[in-house]
């Protein structure tokens, strides 16, 4: 039985370089789950287009109406999954008081009395990998791992996240990583 390696649950996987042309191509996801069973994520930096009064056809709290939807993943692309800040006692989540839910009754029920300092994000679609896979793409230098904050997964800018936490990392790759055009033959 291959070594498996330690649980990535509440890290952010970034796109290592070589993903180019993959759906995957320069993302961010943040790990919600990792065992011997797979992987699962989402991805933090694929807005789309579409608000949630445009994809749930009911009378929704305001709050949660107006909430921009994130492309989380190929996998499922019509399943709906949401983060959310937990209020009250800290509990654990994928990160203390950061919680995933697919129940939207309870989305619904929460948005309700939302304050809107506390985050919440709204996904169409997860990242998936089956047994083993996450840590065969971790050998191949795939993905990069960073720690997950609150302040990334909700407050960066999606479409700098990427280069923002490449930057952030000690190692000069990274960097210069983060500085390369998008198109390679462009340089």
């Amino acid at each position: 039985m291959p070594q498996r390696t330690r649980s990535l649950k509440g890290q952010l996987l970034l796109d290592g370089g070589g993903l180019g042309g993959s759906y995957f191509h320069q993302s961010v996801v943040l790990v919600c789950e990792h065992n011997a069973e797979g992987a699962f994520g989402v991805v933090l930096n694929r807005p789309t287009e579409s608000r949630m009064e445009s994809i749930i056809q009911q009378d929704l709290p305001t709050r949660l109406a107006g909430e921009l939807v994130y492309g989380g993943g190929p996998v499922a692309p019509q399943s709906l999954c949401y983060l959310f800040a937990q209020l009250g006692p800290e509990r654990t989540g994928v990160l203390e008081n950061l919680s995933l839910g697919h129940d939207m009754e309870e989305l619904v029920e929460l948005s309700r009395g939302w304050p809107e300092e506390h985050p919440l994000r709204v996904f169409q679609g997860y990242a998936g990998w089956a047994p083993g896979q996450l840590d065969d793409e971790l050998k191949r230098d795939a993905w990069i791992t960073h720690p997950a904050t609150p302040d990334l997964i909700f407050s960066a800018t999606p479409d700098q996240l990427w280069r923002q936490i490449l930057r952030l990392r000690p190692e000069w790759r990274y960097r210069l990583l983060a500085e390369c055009p998008e198109d390679i033959s462009r340089n």
